[in-house]
């Protein structure tokens, strides 16, 4: 805390500066994080009452079953921001500290508090108004930079020069040529922005940004993306001064330390691009699996006696929402696909009695012992903030005091208990919405959240080493799926691929419909037709768009803003019709090179080593689970595509 200012008012009605009922007194601190400074500020008795928490009861089966504690009802609600769904903003802060119903017997006064309070980085500061007041007492109005303007602070105690110079340590402030009064924020590039404005600066300055945090950029404000970027990694004179690709490949390098992605011809490289995959497949989808083949396929005790074979249909289908409660169970590996009814009853009542207890670790820790440890109160301030933006058109957690959004928050700040090292990262409550929808149990959603995580753990880690070797491996991919395509990106400086950030990140979530990404996890989850699937969905993805980027010769800022653009409008059953056709192809190539075999899992004696010549006269043929075209019950779904006449055999089984 570099500033701290008791008597800060904010005046909640005004014209009435004699009630004291409309003055609301705070505290207002400038606080120096690792990678920004913040202005924080609070109502001076807002505080948490741990007597007024709202908790599912332990023996609960549903969302909507609760217990609390005897004194009086509290929403744990905030309002809900304009913008809670579209972006990360970091600017509205989200309290769920106590905040009495209207009834008679709460004030103006509280009822004020947890509206008011208020949290900023400087780096989304544009302005500050200052003013005299007759009555003596100075105040300052800060405005941010998307023109939202904040409650007037008064100082009724001092005034607000100490502030400003607090403030311009750190901040350029300039006289505003138009009115005196107002202070102009000049853009230090030293800071490290949230997304809010970053498109507002060439998109050069915008990967310093994501060097800085690329969660917050990526998931922040993409959906702002058009028509901001200005300068496409160039300056205005794009003949002369563009970036050469062997520079920005340094750049990434440097950016993410770890992240190869070539710009240059090499000649690992150069093999792939003389293979020929040929064309890809006609595939086809069925219906979901339904209630009735779940239940075929199980024994008397609860065993699933055919555990390649369901996989299979769940890939093929999906499942009906019915069985989804039950199947992503096993699917996550909650449930042991081998385990009896009575085994799966037996681990609910043991992972029970472990969830509560570390959900009584938070919940008992006092307000006095919340100020002695910083990273719970981080991760406190974290989650409460994305709980309120978090599919909040979803009925099951829209409007205010939602049960859903009460259980959201309980069982994130519990996992930080379960794995303190992580504890909460912007993007894991998306990973979790739609698990604690389909479990509609507390306990459930949390051991599904933390076997989820296992797979994603790398993500989130602070030195981003899954998110480095997905986009690495997503590069090798598509340039042995279109090389020319590739090719085509680098030379608008995209080849680093660096827009799949947030597709990477929390699994496409924010680029299907909710209903879409229950289908599109559950496929993946079956883990067929090979490792990393997902990787083959977003090369689907680039594929189906790559003849209008390329035909249209877009640019990088016209590339940026149609692969934004295309979030919810993507035909979910087509992509993986699509995605499972590029797996086919490349299990059918007999010279398919070594990392790209690696990157999928595929057992082939006859790869080709990325530094060969790219022969292969053994003529050996892939291992690959074939067993996956095998036994599927009749497709009813087709994507557009070419059946190549060399597979249509090996495939009649599946596809008749």
């Amino acid at each position: 805390v570099v500033y701290e200012q008791e008597g800060v008012f904010i005046h909640s009605s005004c014209g009435k500066n004699d009630d004291q009922d409309s003055l609301i007194a705070g505290i207002l601190r400038v606080i120096e994080k690792e990678n920004e400074v913040v202005v924080d500020w609070r109502p001076l008795d807002e505080t948490l009452d741990t007597s007024n928490i709202l908790c599912a009861g332990k023996d609960s089966s549903s969302v909507v079953e609760w217990t609390q504690t005897p004194k009086e009802k509290c929403s744990r609600g905030a309002d809900r921001p304009s913008s809670y769904e579209a972006e990360w903003d970091m600017v509205t802060t989200v309290s769920f500290k106590k905040k009495p119903h209207s009834n008679g017997d709460a004030t103006a006064h509280a009822n004020g508090e947890s509206e008011w309070s208020f949290l900023f980085s400087l780096t989304d500061l544009k302005s500050i108004k200052q003013n005299k007041e007759g009555m003596g007492w100075s105040y300052v109005v800060f405005c941010l930079k998307d023109d939202v303007k904040l409650p007037a602070l008064h100082f009724h105690r001092g005034d607000s020069k100490p502030l400003i110079k607090c403030l311009e340590k750190h901040i350029t402030l300039n006289e505003s040529p138009h009115d005196e009064r107002v202070l102009l924020v000049k853009t230090q590039k030293s800071l490290s922005q949230s997304f809010e404005n970053l498109f507002d600066e060439p998109s050069y300055g915008l990967l310093q940004k994501w060097k800085k945090d690329p969660y917050i950029v990526t998931m922040g404000k993409f959906s702002k993306v058009t028509n901001y970027i200005v300068g496409s990694l160039r300056s205005s004179d794009t003949s002369n001064q563009r970036r050469p690709p062997s520079e920005m490949a340094d750049f990434l390098n440097d950016t993410i330390p770890g992240l190869k992605i070539n710009q240059q011809e090499e000649p690992g490289f150069e093999v792939i691009t003389r293979i020929d995959l040929g064309k890809q497949p006609e595939v086809s989808r069925r219906e979901p699996v339904s209630a009735e083949e779940w239940a075929k396929n199980m024994d008397s005790e609860g065993r699933i006696l055919d555990v390649d074979y369901i996989k299979r249909l769940i890939f093929k289908g999906g499942l009906c929402h019915t069985l989804r409660k039950e199947a992503w169970k096993f699917l996550l590996g909650y449930f042991p696909w081998n385990s009896t009814k009575e085994e799966r009853a037996n681990l609910q009542k043991r992972k029970t009695d472990e969830y509560f207890r570390m959900k009584l670790q938070w919940k008992s820790v006092s307000e006095e012992q919340e100020k002695r440890n910083s990273r719970l109160r981080d991760y406190r301030s974290l989650i409460e903030k994305d709980v309120n933006r978090t599919d909040r058109t979803n009925k099951f957690y829209e409007g205010e005091d939602n049960p859903g959004l009460i259980l959201l928050h309980d069982i994130l700040m519990t996992y930080c208990m379960y794995d303190f090292d992580l504890g909460y990262v912007q993007g894991m409550s998306d990973l979790l919405s739609p698990v604690l929808y389909v479990m509609e149990n507390e306990v459930d959603a949390f051991w599904c959240f933390v076997s989820y995580m296992e797979q994603m753990h790398q993500n989130f880690e602070e030195q981003m080493q899954g998110m480095k070797t997905q986009l690495i491996q997503l590069s090798h991919l598509l340039r042995l799926l279109d090389s020319g395509f590739c090719s085509y990106l680098e030379s608008q400086d995209s080849g680093y691929l660096y827009f799949c950030f947030r597709w990477l990140l929390i699994r496409f979530k924010r680029e299907f419909s909710f209903q879409d990404i229950l289908r599109l996890w559950e496929v993946m989850w079956t883990e067929l037709p090979c490792q990393n699937f997902h990787l083959l969905l977003c090369c689907a993805i680039l594929e189906s768009e790559k003849q209008q980027i390329m035909d249209k010769h877009y640019g990088f800022n016209e590339i940026l803003k149609h692969i934004n653009e295309l979030s919810m409008k993507i035909d979910v059953e087509y992509i993986l019709c699509k995605a499972e056709a590029i797996s086919m192809q490349m299990m059918n190539c007999k010279e398919l090179p070594q990392t790209v075999s690696e990157i999928l899992g595929i057992e082939n004696s006859s790869v080709t080593p990325d530094s060969d010549t790219g022969e292969d006269e053994s003529g050996a043929e892939l291992s690959c689970p074939t067993s996956l075209y095998q036994s599927v019950s009749t497709p009813v779904i087709a994507a557009n595509g070419t059946r190549d006449s060399a597979q249509q055999t090996a495939e009649t089984q599946s596809l008749a």
